[in-house]
């Protein structure tokens, strides 16, 4: 099930066998967070040798849409993957019980949306760490449902259930029978938040091409056919790391003309949330983690 779920381009599983992915946590326990990453920066090159499809991917990012010469572009291929394996291990610390420092841009678009009585969605994107938000942060007076990728080792799932459910978050795996799409219309119907990844075809091959770095690139269309469908309000969330140990959560609305045709909406919303996304990978370019070529060309 799980590899009829993968992209053709990558597999969303976390690397390491399931007692790799145990020491790991029990290491942390016991030693310092910066320690760790020490380790990594020596591990990285390493990866990017074994990795080479996805460093040519990074790296002709960095030359095409970022514009960098190919010394810098070099360079950030390295920081990409420096930084996706800190963020790695922070989800092990956070599963040690370690603790991260949030800052929220954007706040009180949540909260006025979790005063409502009607659910809403959270669109989400493969930069940053948007799962951190998960562990860290929880909704005051909703009940909150993420969509996950349902190949994953047994440890992380095991983790992640054990310290969402704390924070009155509960996931809903993507199936082949797409029995998914019933928890997600549920909850909605009962007024909860459910996150969705906005940025990656899986499951379902619908797509809508959108503007994004200056050429055409598929961005899936069911969550946005969701937000349309379901007439509800959406937001993007962006999780970058800052620090050690510190995030910044940056909260943005998607919108659309309420006039238009459900398919053109559809579009626009898509486009509104590629613009966002294009504007914080831009302020965080090592910070965006698809390892494939991206764009239609």
């Amino acid at each position: 099930m799980a590899d009829a779920l993968q992209h053709k381009e990558w597999s969303g599983k976390t690397d390491g066998q399931p007692w790799m992915q145990r020491s790991l946590i029990a290491m942390f326990r016991l030693l310092p967070l910066w320690l760790l990453y020490g380790v990594m920066a020596f591990v990285v090159p390493f990866y990017m040798l074994f990795n080479r499809k996805g460093y040519q991917a990074m790296y002709s990012f960095f030359r095409k849409r970022m514009g960098y010469s190919r010394w810098k572009s070099f360079g950030s291929v390295y920081a990409n993957h420096f930084c996706f394996g800190q963020i790695i291990l922070d989800r092990f610390g956070a599963y040690a019980g370690k603790k991260y420092h949030f800052d929220i841009d954007g706040l009180p678009l949540m909260n006025a949306l979790e005063a409502q009585p009607e659910g809403f969605i959270l669109l989400s994107s493969h930069v940053g760490n948007y799962e951190m938000a998960g562990y860290m942060l929880h909704s005051k007076s909703k009940r909150f449902n993420a969509l996950v990728f349902a190949g994953e080792t047994e440890t992380v799932m095991e983790n992640r259930q054990r310290i969402l459910s704390q924070n009155n978050i509960s996931m809903i795996p993507v199936r082949e029978d797409l029995s998914h799409l019933f928890a997600v219309n549920a909850a909605l119907e009962n007024g909860e938040i459910v996150s969705l990844p906005a940025d990656r075809i899986f499951g379902s091959q619908k797509s809508v091409d959108c503007q994004f770095f200056g050429e055409k690139a598929c961005f899936p269309l069911g969550a946005f056919a969701m937000v349309v469908q379901k007439n509800v309000p959406a937001l993007a969330v962006f999780v970058m790391k800052e620090g050690l140990r510190k995030y910044r959560a940056y909260v943005q609305e998607v919108t659309c003309d309420p006039q238009a045709g459900k398919r053109e909406q559809m579009a626009q919303l898509a486009q509104s949330f590629a613009e966002r996304l294009e504007a914080i990978v831009r302020r965080y370019p090592t910070q965006w983690f698809n390892y494939y070529n991206f764009w239609k060309s």
